[in-house]
Order: structure tokens, then C-alpha cells, then sequence
């Protein structure tokens, strides 16, 4: 593994990290092997760049103190009891309340406030996203997809 944090020809951090941006995917993704010493994983650009982002900045300026560390896994039991694929449940769940989901329909803008039990359309609770858009465009869609929040691929 090359030593970026130490190695005297290695522009700074900051440079380091807007040059993220421009760097081919091929050149990213050899990043990852010198910096994670894996193989990158088969996710989007944006993942690799934002990963690739807080290593360098870990092996420059260290990384969470261990303290750090005990106190967000205990959180997280707290949360789950311990139970990790909970934890990764709440990429699939509802957005936070108070959210407001904003899509652009025919030429009108419609507004969605998430609430704690369910959503606020148009001074009305609905059930469900999808109960929304199909009071919008009065057919039946997913409501996750009609605002943007799981793209249609991901839904197959």
C-alpha cells in the first residue's frame, strides 16, 4: 500500500480531494486498491469519490478515536439491539418527518409532507406515497419512484 500521508511528492489533502472530481474511474478505482487494500466495490462513481474522499483524509489526519467508535456502536445497539441487518433497514425506510418531497407533475408542483404515521397532500393525510401520486396524476404508481425517492431499476 502506498503511504499517500507521508510520501514527500503527494500534492496536499485538498488538492488530493478536488482532483476526485476529474479523475477517470479506472484511476479511482486503483485508488481504492492502494488506499483500502480491496477490490472497489461495484457501486456508482459518486460512492467511490465520497469513500475515496474521507480515506485520504483519514490516513492524514487519523482517523475516529477509538472512544469514538464504542460510542456509535453502542448507540446503534441501542437502536437495533444489535441486530445489523435492522440497521441497514433504514436505507429502504419512510424519510424523516418533516421532509418535504417536492415533484414537478404536468407543469404544477406538487408538495408531500412526510409525517410520523403518514403523508400531507394538499392539507389531506394520505396513507401512502403511492395514494398521493395517484391522487396527482389519478393512476396507480409506485410512490417511491413518482418522487424520486427508488429509481425504477431499483424497484425491479
Amino acid at each position: 500500500m502506498i503511504d499517500y500521508a507521508n510520501h514527500p511528492a503527494t500534492p496536499s489533502v485538498l488538492t488530493r480531494l478536488a482532483a476526485l472530481k476529474t479523475t477517470p474511474t479506472a484511476e479511482l478505482k486503483q485508488q481504492w486498491r492502494d488506499l483500502f487494500e480491496t477490490e472497489p466495490p461495484p457501486y456508482n462513481r459518486r460512492f467511490l469519490e465520497s469513500r475515496l474522499a474521507y480515506r485520504i483524509q483519514e490516513l492524514a489526519y487519523g482517523g475516529l478515536k477509538p472512544e469514538t467508535i464504542e460510542r456509535l456502536e453502542a448507540l446503534g445497539e441501542q437502536l437495533d439491539g444489535g441486530n445489523v441487518v435492522l440497521r441497514r433497514l433504514r436505507v429502504d425506510a419512510k424519510p424523516i418527518s418533516g421532509t418535504r418531497l417536492i415533484r414537478e407533475w404536468q407543469g404544477v408542483e406538487h408538495c408531500v409532507t412526510v409525517r410520523d404515521h403518514d403523508y400531507e397532500y394538499q392539507g389531506r393525510p394520505y396513507k401512502s406515497l403511492s395514494a398521493v401520486a395517484r391522487a396527482i396524476t389519478g393512476t396507480r404508481w409506485n410512490g417511491w419512484v413518482f418522487f424520486g425517492i427508488k429509481s425504477r431499476r431499483a424497484q425491479a
